[in-house]
């Protein structure tokens, strides 16, 4: 079986303590940032996501994602750490999420909407702060194929098939994700990933 990505070296237990690897500050980034996204928790029999940077170093993970607990998810640093908790917006028409920092319950920092515009149907969602448009997300998720444009429609992160190894395709679990320098951050990138798994993936089931 070929793996994720070959450099990684980490046990599936979570006794192990990874080094802490914090979002890249886009401020400090002039070079896009490529991650490799499996759809695959390190927890055993759990749900979630395992997120590494480019030189095969662990950079996110998503361990809380199970069945009868879709209402709140955790996106996590390499060692646990929360950076951003993604919430179901109660009482809201439609598919509606808020991403807060941390583990906060107020001021969320975005708010995350299916899109329900039948005449265009190549829009996912729309991401806004502060009743404030600030990201729009095209394409198809299930395609591993989306677009993520800001209010000036500067593409600000690209989801992309991850390219086969040695003939071997790796399907839909293991993808990439390519995020520009100096418009969104990395770990909010990631969070509109699993907003998108929520809303267009196995997830919605």
């Amino acid at each position: 079986m070929t793996r994720v990505y070959p450099n990684a070296s980490f046990t599936s237990g979570v006794s192990e303590r990874l080094p802490k690897l914090l979002p890249i500050p886009e401020s400090d980034k002039t070079e896009e940032t490529i991650l490799t996204v499996w759809k695959k928790s390190l927890l055993f029999n759990c749900n979630g996501f395992t997120v590494f940077d480019s030189k095969g170093n662990l950079m996110f993970r998503v361990d809380n994602y199970m069945d009868g607990h879709k209402g709140e998810i955790l996106l996590m640093d390499a060692t646990g750490n929360p950076l951003l908790t993604i919430r179901r917006k109660k009482m809201s028409l439609g598919d509606s999420w808020l991403i807060y920092e941390g583990e906060a319950s107020v001021n969320p920092r975005l708010c995350a909407r299916k899109s329900i515009n039948i005449l265009n149907k190549n829009c996912l969602a729309y991401v806004n702060n502060n009743n404030n448009l600030v990201y729009e997300i095209e394409g198809s998720y299930s395609q591993r194929s989306c677009s993520v444009y800001d209010d000036s429609r500067r593409l600000v992160a690209e989801i992309k098939k991850k390219e086969a190894v040695k003939g071997v395709a790796y399907g839909t679990d293991v993808f990439r994700l390519v995020v520009q320098p100096g418009h969104i951050r990395t770990d909010f990138s990631m969070a509109l990933v699993i907003l998108l798994d929520q809303m267009f993936g196995s997830s919605r089931r």
